[in-house]
């Protein structure tokens, strides 16, 4: 802004006049007049000072000025102008002549006339009557420029004098900064300018570019940046990822949390490294979570089995929460003269040191050693005299990349020890600098003696039943696990052998004939296999129910005393809990004056339901422990429950250390019955301490929230984890995660504890694939009576996917009715997560289960999996196994992996105990379109028919291999169909088995 600034010279110096006044407003100013109107000829120039031209190329002068009438002067017609020119001169410096000033050497912008003139009663009235004009010039090359106003006889005021340039202002876009741009010199020049990407981000497709147009505004960016790897778009700019998070690619995603097992120590990380231990495999993003390599196998076993040695092994106990879990066999042939060469590694710790030697009789030395870390196990081997094994021996499947837990090994030489060493791998085996977590068995062909039971003792004996007991073993054969017993009759003309097992040097054999004499002999078996067998002994059972004298019938005496206080304790500690449900109208001391009669007895764990105490937080007191709302530190919400947040957490541990949990919290505005029903849930899990129920770690009940804190289960419900990981299980682990929940189950039944919501929903999977029971909110005590129920509240919520028949229509639960939610489990287990019944609905569930109707077998479910489901989902209770004996049939799976070897991906063998026997409901549909509408599939109605699928009896012939070629590709909805074809496939075979024509 110029406004009379006291450096501007008048040429000729009376010709303008620099003068202060006051405007309209009495606002002090200070004006350039010149009002010459009475002589002719005018000419009087007023010149600025010299400006700096700056970034300008084109120049804006806006001039406020006043005119005043010429019509309002009397006298001046001839001589008075209502006009003055405005000129300017560019120069590269301040050199104007302050005595002179040369018209020539200035270039005239325009000729300025006034908008409004004010006359003779505007002066009288104050009215200035301000006139704006605004001029432009340009383009402007020098580094400065004067400005210059002639007057040619008009009666004018220089008010304000304004000197500008357009320019487009610093500015921020697309992550991109812009630099303060001078408008071009042409009224249409668009000025290109490069932006430059802020910190943290850097050019994706295209550098940041934008125009600045003439009228100083910036036009539509091209190009821009985005936030590199290791930071993330706040608002307008890049910000690092705070420690514990990172971000691996460019783009507006946000940081995200470290996987499991890595953390960042800096801002701004790409990628998180691993933790001490863990690691990525080379083809692993870093979004995966770190793993680690995994533990030693478990009990090695070598046997003899005719000409060859057969090594046997149990999967680690830590597969590294991976699950491309191989193994490697290594073989090393040592001199037979070094016997006490025990093949170790640099760890100090070693279990079950055991020597077991083959001869041709089958009886085997072996040395056997936990190896967990082996850095320079061939020079520890070399020292003992060993080399590895040459082509002549031969390992069989293979001696590397193995995934079944048995090898057989051929040619070896009876002069020389062998030591094979079985190493666990996965993925990031290969990243680790450490070797191989392994077990080595060193084993020698001789004919050594040892391990051999050579006395059995008659302690007790009865017409049906022989009790006997031996002494353990003479020589050092490490740690026994089992003995054998097999007897027989002495004399019967086809010898038949039974064999029964006991982990303790004593055993009955029952089921016997009195007064019949039977041979009987016992071995026994360490990590290293079983031991020869001891000589063969004879006892005879008596003709009497007992026959015992002497000192026999005195110990006899004490166990019947022993077994007769137990019953009598048994029914006491009965009734004591039968007392101690007190109605809520009981004083409160009674109900206390009961409790002090609860006595924890040796060896019996009974169940309190916590609904029986007046006050929930006294029970939760009873059972929980209190922990301090400081040791606990959350982390975020993982999701919602029935009575508030789910949250991930850390508690405190008295070292220091900082253990993951979870922690269940109260919501706001709870009523007392979801406090009671919250705590109470606190209570049922805190009387709880097995491996396969979800752990309490404690309550708090003193701060707000209140708060249950158990511990953290990282891979969430077990349904959820399915579906993520659809078909990447081998059949053995889906085998061991249902050993897992029936093993819970069964601690559960065995405590008369009915869950009433058993689903894969409220199972819980950890890092180690361990399932755990959990969710104990609908669950209630079953009384000591095995046949007792819990009925629920009237109108009480029911699973009915996952409910037992009786338990829907009579509303009473047991463990039997638990046993039919634990098969829809091994449903959706083997089926990854499927929804049991699909979309049926709850109606048509009941009505289709009171017709007989069972899910089928998955897609690749073991036959001998839906056989226990079938035996699960009998109709009558009392026909359902029990939790013991579902534990031991999976037991024997696993023991015999060929039996999960036979799919039921075909026509189910036995379709009439769980079809319906009236027509089927898919049958009732005409066409194949109205079929395939029913299972909600109606979209490939035109594939079905372009392939000439165009009958039921066609479609129940398709195969998967068939769904793909006409068009099916969805994993998803190929199972779906698939099970549907089952389905169809089934009910026509029972149709015509039962004479109805198809």
């Amino acid at each position: 802004m110029l406004e009379g600034d006291t450096g501007w010279m008048a040429f000729p110096p009376e010709g303008w006049e620099e003068i202060s006044g006051y405007d309209e407003f009495y606002t002090p100013i200070a004006t350039y007049q010149a009002c010459h109107v009475m002589e002719a000829s005018q000419d009087n120039w007023l010149r600025t000072a010299w400006v700096p031209r700056a970034d300008a190329e084109r120049l804006y002068v806006e001039l406020k000025f006043t005119l005043r009438d010429c019509s309002s002067i009397p006298g001046v017609a001839g001589t008075c102008k209502e006009t003055f020119n405005i000129f300017y001169r560019e120069t590269d410096s301040d050199n104007a002549d302050v005595n002179s000033l040369s018209p020539d050497d200035y270039v005239k912008i325009d000729t300025i006339a006034a908008d409004e003139s004010f006359g003779q009663v505007d002066l009288g009235g104050r009215v200035m009557k301000l006139n704006t004009e605004v001029r432009d010039v340009g383009p402007l090359t020098r580094r400065g420029f004067y400005l210059a106003f002639q007057d040619v006889g008009a009666c004018v005021a220089l008010v304000a004098v304004r000197a500008f340039y357009k320019h487009c202002p610093q500015t921020r876009r697309s992550l991109s900064s812009f630099s303060a741009t001078a408008a071009g010199a042409d009224a249409t020049a668009l000025v290109e300018v490069q932006g430059m990407c802020l910190p943290g981000a850097i050019v994706v497709e295209m550098a940041p570019r934008m125009f600045c147009s003439a009228d100083g505004e910036w036009l539509v960016p091209i190009g821009g940046c985005s936030c590199q790897p290791g930071y993330q778009q706040v608002m307008d700019r890049c910000q690092a990822c705070s420690e514990g998070y990172y971000k691996d690619g460019t783009g507006s995603q946000p940081c995200i949390h470290c996987p499991p097992h890595s953390l960042t120590h800096r801002p701004g990380a790409p990628v998180c490294p691993c933790m001490e231990g863990h690691f990525r495999a080379y083809s692993e993003p870093a979004t995966m979570a770190c793993t680690r390599p995994p533990s030693p196998p478990r009990e090695l076993v070598a046997s003899l089995n005719a000409s060859w040695v057969t090594l046997e092994w149990s999967p680690p106990s830590d597969i590294g929460s991976r699950m491309d879990l191989a193994y490697q066999v290594m073989c090393q042939k040592c001199a037979q003269k070094v016997e006490d060469v025990l093949v170790s590694s640099n760890s100090t710790e070693m279990t079950d040191g055991l020597t077991r030697r083959l001869n041709s009789n089958g009886r085997m030395t072996a040395t056997v050693a936990m190896v967990p870390g082996t850095e320079n196990r061939l020079k520890e081997i070399a020292k003992g005299g060993c080399t590895p094994c040459g082509e002549e021996v031969r390992i069989l499947p293979g001696d590397v990349d193995l995934k079944e837990t048995r090898v057989a090994v051929m040619g070896l030489d009876s002069q020389y020890d062998y030591v094979f060493e079985v190493a666990s791998l996965n993925g990031v085996s290969s990243r680790s600098p450490k070797a191989p977590a392994s077990v080595s068995v060193r084993l020698s062909i001789n004919s050594a003696e040892f391990g051999q039971v050579t006395n059995i003792y008659q302690e007790s004996v009865a017409k049906d039943s022989l009790s006997l007991s031996w002494t353990a073993p003479k020589h050092d054969i490490g740690t026994i696990l089992e003995y054998e017993i097999t007897f027989s009759e002495k004399v019967q003309k086809k010898v038949s052998y039974t064999t029964v097992k006991s982990k303790w040097t004593s055993v009955t054999l029952t089921g016997l004939k009195p007064a019949t004499m039977y041979s009987v002999q016992i071995r026994a078996r360490t990590a290293a296999g079983f031991g020869p067998f001891s000589n063969a002994f004879q006892f005879q059972t008596s003709e009497q129910s007992l026959d015992l004298t002497g000192e026999q019938s005195q110990n006899t005496i004490v166990w019947l005393s022993i077994v007769t206080g137990l019953i009598v304790l048994i029914l006491i500690v009965f009734f004591l809990l039968k007392g101690r449900y007190c109605g809520y109208s009981k004083a409160k001391q009674n109900c206390d004056e009961e409790k002090q009669y609860h006595v924890k007895l040796p060896g019996l764990k009974m169940y309190v339901d916590p609904f029986t105490y007046e006050d929930p937080c006294e029970a939760v007191h009873e059972f929980a422990r209190e922990i301090d709302v400081n040791r606990i530190l959350i982390e975020g919400v993982v999701g919602a429950g029935e009575f508030g947040e789910v949250c991930r957490g850390r508690m405190r541990l008295p070292g220091g250390q900082a253990a993951p949990v979870a922690v269940k919290t109260l919501k706001a505005g709870y009523t007392e019955e979801q406090r009671r029903d919250f705590l109470c849930e606190a209570s049922i899990m805190g009387q709880f301490d097995h491996p396969n129920i979800i752990r309490l770690e404690g309550v708090i009940t003193r701060s707000i929230p209140v708060m249950i804190v158990t511990e953290f289960m990282e891979n969430g419900s077990l349904d959820a984890f399915l579906r993520k990981n659809d078909g990447q299980f081998t059949a053995m682990q889906l085998v061991g995660m249902l050993r897992g929940i029936a093993a819970g189950m069964k601690y559960l039944a065995d405590m008369s504890y009915v869950h009433r919501d058993l689903a894969a929903r409220n199972i819980l999977v950890n890092s180690n694939l361990m399932c755990k029971v959990s969710d104990f909110g609908l669950s209630r005590i079953l009384e000591d009576d095995p046949d007792a129920a819990y009925t629920a509240k009237q109108g009480g919520r029911i699973p009915v996917r996952w409910t037992a028949p009786e338990a829907i229509a009579f509303r009473k639960f047991t463990s039997a009715s638990d046993m039919w939610s634990y098969g829809i489990v091994m449903w959706e287990v083997t089926s990854y997560g499927e929804r049991p019944y699909w979309d049926m609905s709850n109606q048509d569930v009941i009505k289709a289960i009171e017709e007989g109707y069972r899910l089928p077998a998955p897609m690749d479910c073991p036959v001998a999996l839906h056989q226990l489901m079938l035996a699960c989902w009998q109709q009558e209770r009392t026909l359902r196994p029990k939790f013991i004996h579902m534990v031991a049939a999976l037991d024997r799976l696993i023991r015999t992996p060929a039996s999960l070897s036979v799919l039921a991906n075909g026509t189910p063998r036995s379709p009439r105990p769980y079809l319906d026997p009236a027509l089927p409901a898919f049958l009732a549909f005409g066409s194949v379109g109205d079929w395939l509408e029913a299972i909600k599939m109606g979209r490939y109605t035109d594939n079905f028919t372009a392939a000439g699928y165009t009958s039921l009896d066609a479609v129940a012939r398709m195969a998967l291999e068939d769904l793909a070629r006409i068009g099916v590709t969805l994993v998803g909805h190929q199972k779906k169909i698939l099970n549907g074809i089952q389905i169809l496939r089934a009910q026509m075979v029972q149709m015509q088995d039962s004479g109805v024509q198809v």
